[in-house]
């Protein structure tokens, strides 16, 4: 199914029936993301998933992003559908948009997962500001001929940044920048909903220092760390996340 929010055609979809549980993606991702989950899910809660702008089947935004904008296309959607709160699920960025969310619209939002989220900025040292400012540099430098022939620097542009940023085109590539470098920590302590924070133990996209930051300033979290697993961890031993989501959305801890 499709509808037209904020000028961009959003592809959502909507399975199962039962109490309301909404799934958010992580940057790349998609509905397919949560296949298995949704699986799972649609046995006993209605289920309701969606492409973010720039991903799967959803169009591209015009204009550059920030985290804000995603937060409210899914408020709008929520509303367009009827759905006045519902339990909410986000992965790495979908994390991101959830913690917005529940920050600003806290009656949109009963219990909140977040899984290997995204939205504390990395301690960056000097060698990042050192690589951001060659960087920069050799933008400048590009454009001057001479010294772009003699050193193939609009090349070596075009190489730089990280491979997700390269696949991106039009406003999608400002998006990314800017949703990346967006902290949202003084956020956490708005959060009211009962949250339950899932991390791999050896995540090395959202570290698990970032779930213990998470677990720290939001009032009423839980930090669960799944041994070994990745920055997909509800996939990575996908049983146990199973196991463990039924308890909390169910109360059953």
């Amino acid at each position: 199914m499709t509808t037209e929010i904020a000028g961009v055609v959003v592809r959502y979809e909507i399975c199962g029936e039962g109490e309301p549980v909404l799934l958010l993606h992580g940057w790349g991702g998609s509905v397919e993301s949560f296949l298995p989950l949704t699986e799972y899910l649609k046995k006993t809660r209605q289920v309701i998933l969606l492409d973010f702008p720039g991903h799967g089947q959803s169009g591209e935004p015009q204009t550059p992003w920030a985290v804000e904008d995603f937060a409210g296309l899914v408020a709008e959607l929520l509303g367009r559908l009827g759905v006045a709160g519902c339990d909410m699920l986000g992965h790495s960025f979908g994390g991101r948009v959830a913690i917005v969310l529940a920050a600003k619209c806290p009656q949109l939002v009963k219990k909140l997962v977040l899984v290997d989220a995204a939205g504390i900025l990395p301690r960056r040292g000097i060698s990042y500001y050192a690589k951001v400012y060659r960087y920069k540099l050799g933008k400048k430098l590009a454009k001057i001929g001479p010294i772009d022939r003699l050193f193939h620097l609009t090349e070596r542009q075009k190489n730089a940044g990280s491979a997700e940023y390269r696949a991106l085109s039009g406003a999608m590539r400002a998006t990314f920048v800017r949703v990346v470098n967006e902290d949202l920590e003084p956020l956490l302590p708005q959060i009211s909903a009962e949250t339950l924070l899932v991390w791999g133990s050896e995540d090395t996209a959202t570290p698990l220092s970032d779930g213990q930051t998470m677990e720290r300033k939001i009032p009423n979290a839980g930090l669960v760390v799944f041994e070994g697993c990745g920055h997909f961890s509800y996939l990575d031993d996908f049983p146990r996340f199973c196991a463990v989501l039924k308890c909390f959305l169910e109360g059953l801890a």
